[in-house]
């Protein structure tokens, strides 16, 4: 399947859609909006991809911290929501919420360790490094044993505590207000310090995250 991207939007096909009367659906469950997608009705997936960007720049912000380069990532991200819409299924017990979630996760996730294997640095674990963030196990497939995903989900809680916990205070503060979407002008006046004091502490931040992460496949071979 051909997709494109544009300004953060991707289609199938090229088509970027219009955009034009998506604010009749605002009242409207998304599972219900699926299922008229899926009857036919047009404007629904621009909807939809609109309404989640919001996702995709809060996972975007996490995974660019433990390695990534943001503008692929953005690329990557909105492709994840996409394949979310295209592929949710409303019967599911699971809201198309937490579905595009995992969409995301797991294409940013593809992305992060292939840029990573070829800088020769891990990701074999997916962090959620938000508090509000639920740690989950991304596996390309390799497995789907039970007991398995609890194992990783109970390393995932432990390494996240174990990177906050080496942050100092001031990177905790920065880091904070940058996962809530703050940009360096913003933490810098929230915080009393100057932009470049924020972007510093953000250098030191992901060279802490890749050190924890590092350590913590150490111990897993």
């Amino acid at each position: 399947m051909d997709t494109t991207v544009q300004n953060g939007r991707e289609d199938p096909g090229g088509q970027i859609q219009s955009g034009a009367g998506i604010a009749k659906y605002e009242d409207l469950p998304d599972e219900e909006l699926i299922l008229r997608m899926r009857s036919g009705e047009p404007g629904i997936s621009d909807y939809l991809m609109e309404k989640y960007k919001w996702l995709v720049r809060q996972k975007v912000r996490e995974m660019f911290l433990v390695g990534g380069e943001q503008d692929d990532l953005i690329q990557e991200g909105m492709i994840g929501l996409f394949k979310a819409v295209r592929d949710y299924r409303p019967d599911k017990e699971t809201s198309f919420q937490t579905f595009a979630r995992l969409c995301i996760d797991r294409q940013l996730y593809t992305a992060i360790k292939t840029q990573n294997r070829q800088k020769h640095l891990p990701l074999n674990t997916y962090i959620s490094l938000s508090t509000e963030g639920e740690e989950i196990r991304l596996w390309d497939g390799r497995s789907e044993d039970p007991e398995k995903i609890l194992l990783e989900q109970e390393s995932a809680r432990l390494l996240r505590k174990k990177i906050w916990a080496s942050l100092s205070r001031l990177e905790t503060q920065v880091l904070e207000s940058y996962l809530e979407g703050a940009g360096y002008s913003v933490i810098a006046e929230k915080i009393g310090k100057t932009p470049k004091s924020v972007d510093n502490a953000l250098r030191r931040i992901r060279t802490k995250i890749k050190a924890e992460m590092t350590q913590s496949e150490a111990y897993s071979e």
